[in-house]
């Protein structure tokens, strides 16, 4: 199973599956469909929106681990 860590760039980890942008956007991460945060880490794009890198990576990983 892959994992998204604080490294995995958005565009990575919506690659590994599209459904990973609901939970970005509900997270109120507004931006995922912007080129600019296809090259952005998770932890980046988190230090941006002012959000918890370690609270959205669970989220994101527990989504991969049930789909």
């Amino acid at each position: 199973m892959a994992k998204v860590t604080k490294e995995t760039l958005i565009g990575e980890a919506l690659a590994m599956n599209m459904d990973i942008a609901e939970i970005l956007m509900n997270a109120g991460m507004h931006c995922v469909g912007c080129p600019a945060s296809q090259g952005e880490s998770i932890e980046e794009a988190c230090m941006v929106h002012g959000m918890d890198a370690d609270a959205l990576l669970k989220d994101i990983n527990d989504f991969l681990e049930q789909a």
